[in-house]
């Protein structure tokens, strides 16, 4: 399998240490719009057989089989109309694009042709988060009732925050559900099942950012269940790597609860028992126990095989609609249902 990519900032790495390790992948370019030298950097790294500066012609010379576009949003959606012309299957990173309009006509591109495209969340393909759909899925815990996520990654303290890795968090002006909590909207939908409403409350702490970096989001689903996002980038909390889990889990039942830590563990409390460790296995490797990988083996699986996909962008849309109605409560101060 061919794949040809997008970028090279400071994410990029994961995916491309990750295209290195998949069997059967060649990785046939690195286009960038300049600082070709990090690019052939990238290229003797992790192996790619060549580097563009022009999309075009880094799509008709090597003929990839899949696309992924790991450059910032606002250049996604002519990269997707090249792709899509082209009929190539596409991951795009998230956000999809700046904006929810423009998120969605970039679906709309990529449909006109028939044209795969996957948005990159890779939260859901967190070997924990993986782990706790499967015990829920298995009714370890009973009814499923309240989700909590309280998201404590303390790196956002200070006139520097972000600038060693991210530099353009700080120019955000929708940073924490935009760019980070739009992950655990996905995280929820997964486990607990479609959102039917949300009220936010958000806050911005640090002000050498533009954008909100505090805030509550509640959440009701479906099934009945009711949910709370509890983000605060200025923070942090137990864990060796604040980053790997990036904050903390907790699921309760009917029969029980269920617990994520910082360090990527899973208690279990039966009712009216007292909590034990759940074990299971995951590699500590790559990004977040191997989810980026995880999330581009699932799509190389697919196009290989068949097999199901997740996050198709037209089904992800409905995550960027709850981000969309969260913005607007907090401005409107008031519920927002999402029943259609």
């Amino acid at each position: 399998m061919r794949v040809a990519a997008f970028g090279t900032g400071f994410f990029s790495n994961y995916h491309y240490d990750s295209w290195s390790r998949i069997p059967g992948v060649e990785l046939v370019g690195i286009c960038v719009h300049s600082n070709t030298a990090r690019a052939e950097e990238f290229a003797g790294r992790y192996g790619a057989k060549a580097v563009f500066t022009n999309p075009e012609e880094m799509l008709d010379t090597t003929k990839p089989d899949l696309v992924d576009i790991i450059t910032t949003p606002e250049s996604h959606a002519a990269l997707v109309k090249l792709a899509a012309a082209r009929n190539i299957p596409i991951i795009c990173q998230k956000p999809l694009a700046p904006t929810f309009e423009e998120a969605r006509a970039l679906v709309e591109t990529a449909g006109r042709t028939g044209t795969l495209i996957v948005a990159h969340e890779n939260w859901r393909f967190r070997p924990w988060n993986r782990e706790a759909g499967r015990l829920l899925r298995d009714g370890v815990i009973g009814e499923p009732y309240n989700v909590l996520f309280r998201m404590r990654p303390g790196d956002g303290q200070g006139p520097s925050a972000y600038l060693d890795r991210q530099p353009y968090f700080q120019k955000m002006p929708r940073f924490l559900i935009h760019e980070t909590g739009i992950h655990t909207i996905d995280v929820f939908r997964y486990l607990m099942g479609e959102v039917t409403g949300v009220f936010a409350h958000l806050r911005r702490l640090n002000p050498a950012i533009a954008g909100e970096d505090s805030g509550y989001v509640t959440f009701s689903f479906a099934s009945g269940a009711a949910g709370v996002f509890d983000g605060n980038r200025l923070l942090d909390f137990e864990a060796e790597n604040p980053r790997l889990t990036m904050g903390e889990l907790l699921i309760e039942g009917s029969d029980g609860s269920l617990r994520v830590d910082g360090f990527g563990r899973i208690k279990l409390r039966r009712r009216g028992s007292a909590e034990t460790e759940h074990t299971y296995s995951w590699e500590n490797k790559g990004y977040a126990g191997d989810s980026v990988h995880a999330l581009q083996e699932h799509v190389v699986r697919h196009l290989r095989e068949g097999t199901p996909v997740e996050n198709v962008a037209s089904e992800y849309l409905e995550a960027l609609r709850i981000e969309e109605a969260i913005y607007r409560s907090h401005a409107e101060r008031r519920w927002i249902d999402l029943v259609r």
